[in-house]
């Protein structure tokens, strides 16, 4: 019995890139690995994109950009901000004395969090960069636009004041919270920049409007309009990003009032006029200036490069076509199964890149007839709540993937990946037409967590606003990577890997 399973186990080994019955030689079915088609890459501009969405939408931003940074190869990107600004707790109020006396006025915007990672991403650049922050009010009711394109400029009139400094978006703040009636108490917040505001700027405005423009939040921003934020720096600079979600950015206005109960004492009273992206608007303006950069050279000059270029707030994405696709099967002979095509994509910039960071994660899509952006069909399971969805996509199988490893993970390095091995034989069998399939940076945070299975793909709970997030890339992150083309000499480079075993059909 030993002897006969030892023969067993010995006329079993075979190899492992072969599927079916060990017969013989002649019948086995055989994976092969073809490395060699032809990706095509091309650096191209990027759309600009709506950076609200509507009160309270989860396609809306989770963070917003502010702040200016200057790169030898993508030139310089400035980010400034629109924002409305509510009454308190959106319900009517008063400053319930004559005349008020403003003693302070404080615009306190608040640093975001990598919510998904629990890691603190809240600043792009140089860390040293030395800031001076604007802050002027609209000269138009951002509440009532139609759009908020991320490519949108807005007028402002009046400054109201202004910071010039450093900042520190992991260090925790301390500030004196006011208690009506009893002691002030000094408290820790969230990191935040706080810009001093003009107190008679914020009286004549704020303070002294008519009773009806303090009723509801509609008549105040017609009545106020907003704010806008701008930030210059010298060197390298950075982008940092707010957070307008969490109720955790404010106007802070601090005035005094007749005591209650005491006629000898003053009250110092303090309100916080909220500005959150689930009352009104909080729009981004995005500028990219390539003049006199290698990226410029590529956009206006199409053609082969050995590299090409990536960058986040819409700035510059890569545009790639598989063209030895469409007659792969009459150069093979026969039709093919493709057991897996993943598309791996070099970094050329250094590990390591100073003080701009490589992103850590890319977002492949592709447009259909109507130039509209998709999923590519990997990315994009079925289910009975998701019909438009891939019926071959597991839930529960490879990952879609894009994200960066630094550390090498089996033979990548220093590169990312995606599974692509569907929407490949698609173009194989001439099922899909590719009418143009795009890479670009993405935030790791760009779709919802309970959009995505536990393999990293969309769920069939991935609706419209998780498709905006993820095919629409928004202003959330500010990586910025060099790629290898398919001809890159240093062999740093985009390829297609695909193993696939023959039909024996044409």
């Amino acid at each position: 019995m030993t002897l006969l399973i030892s023969l067993f186990l010995f006329s079993s080994c075979k190899d492992s890139s072969s599927i079916g019955l060990d017969v013989d030689g002649t019948t086995a079915i055989t994976g092969t690995l073809l490395d060699t088609v032809t990706v095509t890459s091309r650096t191209v501009k990027d759309d600009p994109t709506q950076t609200f969405y509507g009160a309270g939408s989860t396609a809306n931003p989770t963070r917003y950009p502010l702040g200016m940074m200057t790169d030898a190869i993508f030139g310089k990107t400035t980010a400034s901000l629109a924002m409305s600004v509510n009454l308190p707790s959106s319900t009517a109020t008063s400053f319930s004395t004559t005349p008020v006396t403003i003693d302070s006025a404080v615009l306190v915007l608040a640093f975001s969090t990598d919510s998904v990672y629990a890691r603190r991403r809240e600043f792009y650049g140089d860390s040293t960069a030395n800031y001076n922050i604007t802050v002027s009010q609209l000269a138009e009711n951002l509440s009532t636009q139609g759009s908020w394109l991320s490519t949108k400029t807005y007028a402002a009139g009046d400054v109201l004041g202004t910071y010039s400094g450093i900042l520190k978006p992991n260090t925790k703040g301390k500030v004196t919270t006011i208690v009506t009636g009893g002691a002030d108490t000094l408290i820790k917040t969230v990191p935040q920049i706080r810009i001093k505001l003009s107190a008679d700027l914020i009286k004549t405005k704020i303070a002294m409007l008519d009773s009806l423009s303090l009723t509801t939040d509609a008549k105040f921003n017609a009545a106020f309009r907003g704010l806008k934020v701008t930030a210059t720096t010298t060197g390298n600079g950075s982008m940092m990003f707010l957070d307008f979600a969490s109720g955790t950015s404010n106007l802070e206005v601090y005035y005094k009032q007749q005591n209650a109960t005491t006629t000898t004492q003053i009250d110092t009273i303090y309100k916080a006029f909220a500005i959150s992206t689930s009352v009104n608007p909080v729009a981004a303006t995005v500028v990219h200036d390539y003049a006199n950069t290698p990226v410029a050279t590529q956009i206006n000059t199409p053609g082969e490069y050995q590299v090409t270029y990536l960058q986040a707030m819409n700035g510059i994405r890569t545009k790639i076509a598989f063209p030895g696709l469409k007659n792969l099967v009459t150069n093979l002979g026969s039709k093919i199964v493709i057991n897996k095509a993943e598309l791996v994509i070099d970094s050329s910039d250094p590990a390591d890149s100073i003080p701009f960071k490589i992103p850590p994660r890319l977002a492949m899509y592709r447009l259909d007839i109507a130039g509209q952006r998709q999923n590519i069909a990997d990315n994009n399971p079925y289910s009975s709540s998701n019909t438009s969805g891939d019926q071959r996509v597991s839930t529960s199988g490879v990952s879609f993937d894009g994200f960066y490893r630094f550390i090498k993970s089996g033979y990548l390095q220093n590169s990312y990946s995606f599974n692509i091995t569907n929407y490949v034989q698609d173009l194989v069998d001439g099922k899909t037409i590719d009418y143009g399939t795009y890479i670009a940076p993405i935030s790791t945070i760009a779709t919802p967590v309970s959009f995505l299975n536990s393999t990293g793909q969309l769920t069939a709970a991935a609706s419209a606003p998780a498709l905006a997030n993820y095919a629409y890339p928004t202003q959330t992150s500010a990586g910025r990577v060099v790629i290898g083309s398919f001809n890159n000499t240093n062999n740093r480079k985009i390829r297609l890997n695909i193993y696939y075993v023959k039909t024996g059909t044409k």
